[in-house]
C-alpha cells in the first residue's frame, strides 16, 4: 500500500491527475519503484526514496542521465514526465519478459547506436548510479587508470571496509590491480555506455526489444559493457553475439583474455550490493586470470 501523502505528491507532479491504481515493482537500496495508472488510463513509473537519504542521490543521478539520453533523441529510454528533489516520474515502457532465443538485430542495433557515440575522455559530466551506488565519473585520459581506480579498486575498497573477503582472494585482486598494465588496453576509444546493461534492464515484449531502463552512463571501453552482457549468459545474448557485434564495431582480438577482468567489477558489485554468495563467482573469475 502506497502511503496517502506519497500519492498526493505524485499527483501534483501529474497536474493533479488522480491515481486509481498503483503497484510496487521493487524496493531496493532505499528506493521504491512503483507503477501507477491515472484516471485517464495512462501508465507511469515513479521512483522515490522511502527512507531519508543524506548521501548520494541515485534518483537525481538517474533523472540527469535520462535527460541526457532524451536529448540524444534515443527512443530506447523512458521519457521524463516530471521530477523534483524527491520524485522521478517516467513514461512506462510496455513489456512482458517474453525474451527471444537469440540476439536479434533490434537489440544489437540499439546497443551499437549507444556505443557508437564517442568522446575524448573517459568518465562523464556527473557521477552516475549502479544499484543505488555512486559511480565516480571524474574524467581521465587513461583507461587503465580510470578502470583500476574508479571502478575495480573503488568497489574492492568498499567491500574491505564493510566485510573483507578471504585472504587468498584479496591477495590476487591486489596483485591484479598492481599489474593492470599487463592486462587491459591502455587507451581504447571512449564510447558511451548504458552503464548497467544486464538482463533486468533490457525490456522485451513478445520477443521484440522495447527499451532500456536504469542507466548509469559514462564514457568507457565498450568491451566492458560487452563483458557484462555476456556474464549472466541470458538467452538473448547468444553464442554468436560477439561475431554479430564485431560486424558492427570491432572487438579486440585479445578480448576473451581480459573479459574476466572486466566481469570482476560487476561480480564485486554484486558481493557488496546484493549477496555474499557472489564471492564464489569472484573466485571463479580470478582463477581464469593468469596473474
Amino acid at each position: 500500500m502506497i502511503k496517502k501523502n506519497i500519492i498526493i505528491e505524485i499527483q501534483k507532479l501529474l497536474n493533479n491527475k488522480k491515481i486509481i491504481d498503483s503497484k510496487l515493482l521493487s524496493d531496493s537500496f532505499g528506493i521504491n519503484c512503483i507503477k501507477i495508472i491515472t484516471n485517464d488510463s495512462k501508465e507511469f513509473i515513479v521512483k522515490y526514496y522511502y527512507k531519508n537519504n543524506d548521501g548520494f542521490n541515485a534518483i537525481k543521478s538517474e533523472t540527469d542521465n535520462l535527460i541526457f539520453f532524451n536529448k540524444q533523441k534515443f527512443n530506447y529510454f523512458p521519457n521524463i514526465i516530471n521530477y523534483n528533489d524527491k520524485f522521478l516520474v517516467m513514461s512506462f515502457i510496455g513489456n512482458n519478459d517474453d525474451y527471444p532465443e537469440q540476439t536479434n538485430v533490434d537489440l544489437l542495433n540499439a546497443i551499437v547506436s549507444i556505443h557508437s557515440i564517442k568522446n575524448k575522455d573517459y568518465g562523464f559530466d556527473f557521477d552516475t548510479q549502479i544499484g543505488g551506488l555512486k559511480q565516480i565519473n571524474s574524467k581521465s585520459k587513461n583507461w587503465k587508470e580510470f578502470y583500476t581506480e574508479k571502478r575495480l579498486s573503488y568497489i574492492f575498497d568498499l567491500i574491505n571496509k564493510n566485510k573483507p573477503m578471504d585472504k587468498s582472494i584479496n591477495t590476487k585482486i591486489d596483485l591484479l590491480i598492481k599489474k593492470m598494465d599487463n592486462f587491459i588496453p591502455t587507451n581504447p576509444q571512449p564510447s558511451l555506455l548504458h552503464g548497467d546493461l544486464w538482463e533486468g534492464n533490457i525490456l522485451f515484449k513478445n520477443k521484440k526489444f522495447e527499451g532500456f531502463i536504469d542507466p548509469g552512463s559514462f564514457y568507457g571501453h565498450n568491451e566492458l559493457e560487452i563483458s557484462y552482457l555476456r556474464w549472466f549468459n541470458p538467452k538473448f545474448i547468444d553464442e554468436n553475439f560477439l561475431n554479430k557485434y564485431n560486424d558492427k564495431i570491432k572487438i579486440d582480438k585479445n578480448y576473451l583474455e581480459y573479459e574476466p577482468i572486466y566481469q570482476l567489477y560487476y561480480s564485486l558489485l554484486n558481493v557488496f550490493l546484493w549477496d555474499r554468495v557472489y564471492v564464489k563467482d569472484v573466485r571463479r573469475l580470478l582463477n581464469k586470470i593468469k596473474i
